[in-house]
C-alpha cells in the first residue's frame, strides 16, 4: 500500500473495532492500515486518550470507505410499504 496519501476515513475506541472495519474495508477491496499510538503495545490505553485507533486508507478510495463503514441507516421502525402501483390490484367479485 502506497503510503503517501492516506486519509482518516473512521476513528474506533478500541482495537477490535479498528479490526473489524480494516476486514469490512478488505472484503469491499480497499486497502487499510490502522494507526495508534499505543507505546509499541506497552500501554493501549495512550490510544484511548488520545486520537483513537484510526483507520487510514488512500485518499482516492476515502469516499468509498466511508459508505462501507457509515451505510446509510433506515430510520423507520416499520417495515417498507409497497407502493399501490406495486401491488397487484384486487380482482372484482362476480
Amino acid at each position: 500500500m502506497d503510503h503517501s496519501k492516506l486519509v482518516v476515513a473512521k476513528v474506533f475506541g478500541s482495537p477490535g473495532e479498528a479490526d473489524l472495519a480494516k476486514s469490512m474495508l478488505e472484503s469491499a477491496g480497499i486497502d487499510s492500515i490502522i494507526q495508534a499510538d499505543t507505546a509499541g503495545g506497552m500501554d493501549p490505553a495512550i490510544a484511548w486518550s488520545d486520537l483513537g485507533f484510526r483507520v487510514l486508507v488512500r485518499e482516492e478510495d476515502a469516499s468509498e470507505a466511508r459508505e462501507v463503514l457509515n451505510p446509510p441507516q433506515n430510520t423507520s421502525a416499520e417495515p417498507a410499504v409497497p407502493n399501490d402501483e406495486d401491488s397487484p390490484s384486487p380482482k372484482p367479485s362476480e
